[in-house]
C-alpha cells in the first residue's frame, strides 16, 4: 500500500501494541509517583519538572503507530493501568488520562495524522499539560498559589512536559525506527524517516 493510501483504521495489532504501551507507561507512572512526592518538600516546584512524564503515553503511541485514536487510547489506558497498579491518585488518575489523552489526540488530529515531528509531539505534550492544569485547578492547591509561585510552577511544568513528553518520545521512536523494530507495527518508508529529521 502506498504512503498516500495508507489506512488510518486501527487494526488488532495497533490496539494490542497501544495497550502494551499503556501498561508499560502505567507502571512508569506508578513508579514515578514516589519520586515526585520526594521532590515536593524541596521547594521551588522541582516536582513540576517531573510532571511531564505523565503525558508521555499519548505522544509516544501516536508517533509510533500514527493512526487516529491511538493517543487518546494510550493515555487513558495508561492512567487506568496506573490506577490498577495502586497509584496514589485513585480514580482521579482516570479523569486526568481521559482529558490529557483527548487534548493530546486533538493535536495530531489537527494535522490530520500526517505530521509527526518534534514540534507536533511537543504541542501534544503541551495540550495534555493544559488539560492537567484545568483538572488541577479544580482538585488541588493551584488557585491558592501566589502569582510568582504559580508562574514558577507552570514554567517548570511546561519545561518538564516538553522534555519528557515531547522530546523523549520523539527520540525513543526515532531510535526504534532506526533499529527496524517497528517494521512489524508500521512499515517505515523514506517519508517516515524524513518527517523525523
Amino acid at each position: 500500500m502506498s504512503e498516500g493510501k495508507k489506512s488510518l483504521k486501527l487494526n488488532l495489532t495497533d490496539i494490542l501494541v497501544t495497550i502494551v504501551i499503556a501498561l508499560v507507561f502505567g507502571l512508569v507512572f506508578r513508579l514515578m509517583g514516589p519520586v515526585y512526592d520526594l521532590l515536593q518538600p524541596l521547594g521551588l516546584h522541582l516536582d513540576a519538572l517531573l510532571y511531564g512524564i505523565w503525558f508521555i503515553a499519548a505522544p509516544f503511541a501516536a508517533l509510533l503507530i500514527r493512526k487516529p485514536g491511538v493517543a487518546f487510547l494510550a493515555e487513558t489506558a495508561a492512567a487506568l493501568a496506573e490506577m490498577l497498579f495502586a497509584g496514589s491518585g485513585g480514580v482521579v488518575n482516570l479523569y486526568y488520562g481521559l482529558v490529557q489523552g483527548l487534548l493530546s489526540e486533538a493535536i495530531f488530529a489537527a494535522w490530520r495524522y500526517k505530521k509527526f515531528s518534534l514540534g507536533i509531539a511537543s504541542l501534544s505534550a503541551f495540550a495534555a499539560l493544559v488539560g492537567s492544569v484545568i483538572i488541577d485547578a479544580y482538585y488541588s492547591y493551584l488557585p491558592m498559589l501566589a502569582g510568582w509561585n504559580l508562574t514558577l510552577y507552570l514554567v517548570f511544568r511546561v519545561l518538564g512536559a516538553i522534555l519528557l513528553s515531547g522530546l523523549l518520545p520523539f527520540v525513543l521512536v526515532k531510535g526504534l525506527e532506526k533499529t527496524g523494530v517497528t517494521q512489524s507495527i508500521r512499515p517505515v518508508s523514506k517519508e517516515d524517516y524524513d518527517v523525523l529529521k
